[in-house]
């Protein structure tokens, strides 16, 4: 029983193939202007690393923010339920869910079956994601991925004041004409997200198992400050951008089963 799961986010796109309750392929692509092409070009390069065709794949589940423009999609989910079932699938005890994707971030509390019980987002603001880490590693001169390992590198983290990403954006380049070394000025980026985000986790019931997923699981300065606040360590998958889309493409393993099941009947 082979299944798919398409999640396409404001940054990446990511594609994930089921066969039975086996992973045999995946991508994770950048978005551009064509959700729908982007859908594709993901499902394309999942095939190929797996070895089958269009035609293999039973039924598709789409998710994210572009779920309902992707074309060959079965039945869209929101990201939401989606993160909790994937999270659930690589850490069955985890109950608390932290979701930091390109756009917002999400806490979420689920059941032993991966089933939301509750959920908050930061949907007002795009502070602390990975759109505004990305913008704000473009101002400081550095590589995204280098933002987490450089946090470490300063004992005199800057207070960044500003919650909103235009104000902070602002802040910072006024931090970088006073001489503030930019290792400050990146500890102070990661711990004002920290605190950020440890408000937004007093939402949600905090289980001692706790699932950090999307991009900014890769920066090692903000799950390192999360885990400190929440007084919790974190479960983290090999490749946290895909926990959507593997949790699209369980749901679709599932209603795949169900509409088998009812054909027997």
């Amino acid at each position: 029983m082979i299944t798919a799961g398409i999640d396409i986010g404001s940054l990446t796109g990511k594609a994930l193939i089921l066969n039975d309750k086996e992973i045999i392929g995946w991508s994770l692509l950048p978005t551009g202007p064509d959700t729908s092409k982007i859908a594709k070009s993901a499902i394309d390069k999942a095939l190929v690393q797996c070895g089958i065709s269009m035609d293999d794949i039973e039924y598709i589940v789409s998710t994210g923010y572009g779920r309902v423009v992707v074309p060959f999609a079965d039945k869209s989910i929101t990201e939401i339920s989606c993160h909790a079932k994937g999270a659930h699938w690589f850490f069955p005890e985890v109950r608390t869910i932290l979701d930091m994707g390109g756009q917002d971030c999400k806490a979420i509390s689920c059941d032993e079956n991966g089933k939301v019980t509750k959920f908050v987002m930061n949907d007002k603001c795009a502070a602390g994601t990975g759109r505004s880490m990305e913008i704000m590693a473009k101002i400081l001169g550095v590589l995204l991925e280098d933002l987490g390992r450089l946090s470490f590198e300063s004992n005199q983290p800057v207070k960044i004041n500003n919650m909103c990403v235009v104000f902070a954006k602002s802040e910072v380049i006024d931090l970088l004409r006073n001489d503030v070394p930019k290792n400050n000025i990146i500890a102070g980026l990661c711990q004002s997200t920290s605190e950020r985000i440890g408000l937004l986790m007093k939402s949600v019931d905090k289980k001692p198992e706790f699932a950090i997923t999307g991009g900014i699981a890769k920066n090692i300065g903000i799950v390192r400050r999360i885990e400190e606040k929440l007084g919790m360590t974190s479960n983290i998958c090999f490749e946290p951008q895909i926990v959507g889309a593997l949790g699209a493409a369980i749901f679709a393993r599932e209603r795949l089963e169900r509409k088998k099941r009812r054909k027997k009947k």
